[in-house]
């Protein structure tokens, strides 16, 4: 087909797939472009506006869910990607394909998406051009800005990137203030017009925070429509390219793109070929299919590990909690505050609280072995604790030296003998350039000593000085630490690090992050009751965290040290996160003597999983509540969780997931009647039920409060 356009031709090629439009030396008029879902439920449209501005356009059965949205490159000392833009082609095609995740929440997951691939070029500077990509789910859509090699366009540096969200509605949002280095805010719940009002207030006091000046809010930013419409905007696939917040326009009910800067202000250096990260917009009139959703792990790379067998998922205890909590012990062996690396620490002076001890780490490694879990972390086992945080200065850590009263060798064969890992820990005290220097002797001497996993650590201001921890280049260290450790066979975990974008699809032995107000807030001030009815909705879109739950001593008052905090949960409530907030590396986070004293309770965590072959989100409502029912890998073992915030209700367990045909011992613990979050948090019942498919369990939660299932096959019916 042949159409002319002020006497010039454009070819339009229309194939089953693929329908491609190409504009031949001056622009064409050329309508605006449309894809569906797979689903046909969301729709994409994309047009060029007056002066060649693009822009975009978000449909859910028919209604807005992003009003036209204009998308744009702003470049430093260089004319802007922006506008003056001509459509060159347009590429549509169609993906239909299955892959299976090295482990997760689904044994196998869909990878379905209609894609429009628009080419723009500027006539006005030599025909430079970039690449729009839109990829349209039935859960929602990613787009990507695509820069390909070319003469006119190789280095840039970005100055700002101005993509637009124009909402539809002053929408409910569950949100933390924009931040260059932390994630770890309490969240707030608002209209969006209410954001500017509230960001003082939301703004509290963290380490190491550097605060964005202008109102903004972090991804992944969870909203809900008055009409029942649930939204989720983050990114995906964040390699080689600064963090992206949301500037709020509240008058206009408008979102826009803030990257994080460097330390000379600059938002990212490229060098064509070249991709930002996709920015994502999740969709549902179902909350409990936001939380379904596996577009975020879709818009990212396969993985190009040949081997990946030594990537295990893992259940772990440690000494850590003991440091928040009663005073009990320290991370530091001396009584000194100013200490180098070099000098020798076996002349400090003790301070009798030392936590890494080795008597102490066989205790923990004693109760693994009994129990049943994998690992054993163990923080404060290496020189330069004394003085580690505050000072931003350039040594802290080795990561090879251990401190006098801590025999690596020794306790690794220990270990060993009982079947149990020990979880190295490197807290970098966020100088990354030190950890770069030392992270090949760091990794062979876990390799050496039988360490297969690693917790890394970014407290405080970053170093090189100026750098943030969620710019290009803590972005790029993240990255190169994942690939480092993989070339050693080994797994990390990493606190205070960028929040996730499903990059543990690409790493998989990036097993997990913290980059959230976790558990350790709850002997810092404490825990919301709804906090963890959010974070499912916002932290966990990008990726698993480590949460670290399990906390069955909740008023922290116990430990006599003359404080009251308390953990603002049931009991029951810790046991049921294993399920609702998912991880393939899970922590249970208490002191060994507080599970000898609730043995029955401490069960459940001895049974759960951590690695799942399906996962069936029952019910949900951000801020509220969420039940989730999983499958064990490999296994006729399903477990259940279910929280609330501080309000009571009683939830509603379909066991319709379950073999038909088949009787099953499902074991509840639940809140009893008079438990709540604080008052009598430790108060729960425990009891056995046979459930088939066809059971539908009601079961009361405490306010603050949840309940666990684990449920077994017991015999065929008859």
């Amino acid at each position: 087909m042949i159409l002319s356009s002020k006497g010039m031709l454009s070819k339009f090629r229309i194939s089953k797939k693929v329908m491609a439009i190409v504009a031949i030396a001056l622009p064409l008029l050329v309508p605006a472009q449309t894809i569906v879902s797979p689903d046909k439920n969301l729709s994409l449209h994309f047009e060029l506006k007056a002066n060649g501005v693009p822009s975009y356009e978000l449909l859910y059965k028919g209604k807005p869910v992003i009003k036209p949205s204009t998308l744009g490159i702003e470049i430093k000392d260089a004319a802007s990607l922006l506008d003056g833009f001509v459509i060159s082609e347009t590429t549509q095609s169609t993906v239909d394909i299955n892959w299976d995740p090295v482990m997760g929440e689904e044994k196998t997951i869909r990878n379905n998406y209609n894609e429009l691939a628009v080419t723009l070029a500027q006539p006005k500077n030599g025909n430079r051009y970039i690449r729009i990509r839109f990829r349209l789910f039935n859960d929602g859509l990613g787009f990507r800005y695509e820069f390909p090699k070319q003469k006119n366009l190789n280095y840039f540096i970005i100055k700002e990137e101005h993509t637009e969200f124009q909402l539809a509605g002053d929408h409910k949002i569950f949100w933390i203030p924009g931040d260059y280095d932390t994630n770890e805010y309490p969240y707030t719940t608002s209209k969006i017009s209410e954001i500017p009002g509230l960001m003082k207030k939301a703004t509290v006091n963290i380490s190491a925070q550097q605060p964005i000046p202008n109102p903004s809010v972090q991804t992944p930013s969870m909203m809900k429509a008055d009409s029942g419409l649930y939204i989720n905007i983050h990114e995906a696939a964040l390699i080689n390219y600064p963090a992206m917040s949301l500037d709020v326009d509240a008058a206009n009910l408008k979102m826009i793109s803030h990257l994080t800067p460097d330390a000379v202000g600059n938002k990212g250096y490229m060098q064509t070929d070249a991709q930002s990260p996709w920015r994502t917009i999740v969709v549902s009139d179902k909350a409990t299919a936001i939380l379904a959703s596996k577009m975020i792990l879709n818009l990212n790379e396969p993985t190009k590990y040949k081997d990946i067998s030594w990537i295990k998922p893992m259940k772990y205890i440690g000494v850590w909690w003991e440091y928040f909590v009663a005073g009990k012990s320290t991370w530091a062996y001396g009584t000194e505050t100013n200490v180098k690396l070099g000098q020798d620490f076996s002349k400090l002076t003790p301070n009798g609280k030392h936590g890494a001890t080795n008597e102490h780490v066989k205790s923990y490694i004693d109760f693994a072995a009994k129990n049943g879990f994998d690992a054993v972390l163990v923080e404060g086992w290496n020189v330069g604790w004394e003085d580690w945080i505050g000072n931003w200065k350039e040594e802290v850590f080795d990561f090879v030296t251990a401190y006098p009263d801590f025999d690596v060798k020794m306790l690794h064969e220990y270990a060993a003998s009982k079947g149990v890992k020990i979880i190295m820990h490197h807290e970098t005290s966020g100088v990354a350039t030190n950890y770069e220097r030392r992270l090949d002797r760091a990794f062979q001497f876990m390799k050496d000593n039988g360490y297969n996993a690693v917790k890394s650590g970014y407290v405080g201001s970053i170093i090189p000085r100026g750098e943030h921890h969620d710019g290009q280049w803590m972005v790029n260290h993240y990255i190169h630490v994942a690939e480092r450790a993989a070339d050693y066979q080994i797994m990390v975990n990493s606190h205070e690090a960028v929040r996730p974008t499903g990059l543990n699809r690409t790493y998989p032995n990036w097993i997990a992050q913290e980059s959230a107000r976790g558990t350790e807030f709850e002997a810092m001030g404490g825990l919301n009751p709804e906090h963890t009815t959010i974070l499912p909705f916002t932290r966990l879109m990008g990726g698993p965290m480590d949460f670290t739950p399990g906390i069955f001593q909740t008023d922290l008052s116990y430990y006599k040290t003359g404080g009251k905090q308390r953990v603002n949960t049931t009991l029951t409530k810790q046991l049921a996160y294993y399920v609702t907030m998912y991880s393939p590396l899970q922590m249970a986070a208490d002191l060994p003597e507080n599970y000898d004293r609730f043995v029955d309770a401490f069960q459940f965590i001895k049974d759960v999983a951590v690695d799942w072959d399906h996962t069936y989100v029952l019910e949900a409502e951000p801020g509220d509540y969420i039940t989730i029912a999983r499958k064990a890998k490999g296994k006729n073992e399903w477990f259940v969780g279910s929280i609330t915030d501080e309000n009571a209700r009683t939830a509603n367990v379909s066991c319709s997931y379950l073999p038909k045909g088949k009787k099953y011992e499902a074991t509840i613990y639940a809140d009893a009647k008079d438990a709540s979050w604080n008052e009598n948090p430790q108060r729960y019942v425990i009891r056995k039920e046979v459930v088939t498919s066809k059971t539908v369990l009601k079961q009361y939660v405490a306010p603050g409060g949840g309940f666990a299932i684990s449920i077994k096959e017991v015999s065929s019916l008859k």
